[in-house]
């Protein structure tokens, strides 16, 4: 990622090509035209390619704002799958370590409660909203000094909050079994996309950045050559294959940040049960 020019990188989390241009019409900011191979299928292999030590200099000029868990495991465990085995790749990284940056939140430690306002409670599951990040974002965008911004959205990465299913909620296992069908998990799927896509376009409007790129660290499978969701060292597109849409963003103080630093809410929460939370473990 530091080889190309971007100010602000937001990256959605298991977003595909596909899904990004069936939604692009729909925003005015979007335009889906431009892909790029990721540098892993998983996020743990795009953290470990994208914070090595060949590009410290820039990492240290880098606000990284982070609903993703696997911040912990790759930046202070030196890469450690935890639980998954690397069948390609190297099985060592020389990945930075969390004082490298610029700036760091890895949002991903705040707990709340589902009447939280900060949480999203459907009909069949709850999860951290995605405003809670974009607030964070605003916050660090106008408070950092640094000279790039890396927002990372853990959406439209399952699981589904909007779901009215229970096997929509997080559908793969039901996909594969032939309970649901593509055709609902897609749908479930691209409300998830719209949903984190409404607060990116809050972004945009409270940041200033001239040159914003909308990406991902993966894409997702639904049963191509019979894969689902992601898995680490696939080289299939549908999880290499990510988005690259250029925009810009300036800060028309339409909103005000107020949710609070992920270290100082009064509850917190492990790497482990976010991981089980997203269904990992």
């Amino acid at each position: 990622m530091y080889n190309r020019d971007w100010d602000a990188l937001i990256i959605l989390d298991a977003c595909r090509v596909d899904a990004l241009r069936e939604v692009e019409n729909e925003y005015e900011f979007l335009t889906a035209d431009d892909s790029i191979t990721s540098v892993g299928s998983t996020s743990f292999e795009w953290m470990n390619h994208t914070f090595d030590e060949t590009y410290r200099s820039e990492i240290e000029q880098t606000a990284y704002i982070s609903g993703n868990t696997y911040t912990e495991r790759v930046l202070t465990q030196n890469g450690d799958t935890g639980h998954a085995a690397a069948p390609f790749g190297p099985s060592e990284y020389d990945v930075v370590n969390p004082a490298s940056f610029g700036y760091i939140e890895e949002l991903w430690r705040a707990q709340f409660d589902d009447d939280s306002e900060w949480s999203i409670c459907g009909e069949v599951g709850s999860r951290v909203h995605p405003r809670y990040t974009t607030d964070r974002a605003i916050a660090a965008g106008r408070a950092q000094p640094t000279k790039q911004l890396i927002v990372h959205y853990m959406y439209p990465h399952d699981p589904y909050p909007l779901a009215t299913d229970e096997d929509l909620f997080q559908p793969f296992d039901s996909l594969r079994s032939g309970e649901i069908t593509r055709g609902a998990a897609w749908t479930a799927y691209l409300t998830n996309l719209r949903f984190v896509l409404d607060e990116v376009e809050r972004l945009l409007e409270n940041l200033d950045a001239e040159k914003v790129a909308i990406t991902a660290d993966h894409g997702e499978a639904f049963g191509e050559y019979g894969f689902y969701r992601h898995v680490i060292g696939c080289p299939l597109p549908c999880m290499r294959k990510v988005p690259w849409a250029e925009t810009s963003a300036t800060d028309e103080k339409t909103y005000t940040s107020y949710a609070p630093d992920p270290e100082s809410t009064t509850e917190s929460t492990s790497a482990e049960k976010r991981l089980e939370d997203l269904g990992y473990l």
